[in-house]
């Protein structure tokens, strides 16, 4: 099944996890949504500035950002109500965890390129 998946922390840098996530995602038919304040556009996908600027539902939000970074988002990907987070290897924010938990949306802390690649995305 194909999803949407607002990737907060996206980037452009090829090295990076988020970056690589962007493409696998879109190798494995999902719509990955780059999400980063500092960029327009990523291999010519729009980039959102704010989860507040995406007009369409998203099934799932992946997070390649520090805690001190998504404890300013909660309310923001509480508000695009994704059926789940996943908080990559050192994106894990309790408190969002939790917030999420108490929404109904599920929270796996797991590593969104070991999802795809092993067909439990």
């Amino acid at each position: 099944m194909s999803e949407t998946v607002a990737i907060i922390g996206a980037t452009d840098d090829h090295t990076r996890y988020a970056y690589k996530a962007l493409k696998m995602l879109q190798s494995h038919g999902h719509r990955p949504i780059p999400v980063n304040p500092n960029l327009e556009s990523i291999e010519g996908i729009k980039a959102y500035h704010t989860l507040k600027d995406i007009t369409e539902p998203v099934d799932t939000v992946t997070l390649y950002v520090r805690p001190e970074i998504s404890s300013k988002l909660v309310d923001d990907i509480l508000a695009v109500n994704p059926r789940r987070i996943i908080m990559n290897p050192g994106a894990e924010n309790q408190d969002l965890a939790s917030a999420a938990a108490q929404s109904g949306i599920q929270v796996l802390r797991a590593c969104t390129l070991v999802l795809l690649s092993t067909g439990k995305f």
